[in-house]
């Protein structure tokens, strides 16, 4: 049986975490999305609202519509746990459910991709992370990041 790909292409390239590291990378991960989960439940929100939601963090990649830099910007700030920690933070310290629905949904979100292997951008463009290059930049091989 040939060996399943586990990450994109180009893990070897500069600027890309390789290894073990990787690996506690993803298993983190999971634990941010568990974390999500675990907020969430404390609103006694529809669960329905999970998948709902789910998707809102990559609407952050109409940034890319104004060119690498902003666009990675955006995507990293709405795939990075500052932003859904906040939100959660703020919405348990005040007693909002939206906002603790919010950020468990995105903590959710960002912890399976994560888990799957993407990675934060680079402004070189929307397919090289640092945890390698994915989608129709996978195909180029080892991409130099910025």
């Amino acid at each position: 049986m040939p060996a399943v790909p586990t990450a994109p292409a180009a893990t070897g390239a500069p600027g890309v975490v390789t290894g073990r590291p990787r690996t506690w990378l993803q298993a983190e991960g999971l634990a941010l999305a568990a974390a999500g989960l675990v907020a969430h439940a404390t609103t006694g929100a529809p669960w329905w609202l999970v998948p709902a939601l789910f998707l809102v963090p990559d609407l952050a990649a109409l940034g890319y519509l104004a060119g690498n830099r902003v666009g990675a910007w955006a995507y990293d700030l709405a795939h990075t746990a500052p932003l859904p920690v906040a939100l959660m933070a703020a919405g348990l310290a005040w007693d909002v459910s939206a906002l603790t629905v919010a950020g468990g949904v995105g903590l959710v979100h960002l912890g399976l991709d994560r888990a799957l292997g993407y990675g934060v951008t680079y402004d070189s463009g929307f397919g090289h992370t640092h945890l390698g290059s994915k989608g129709p930049d996978a195909d180029h091989g080892r991409a130099q990041h910025r």
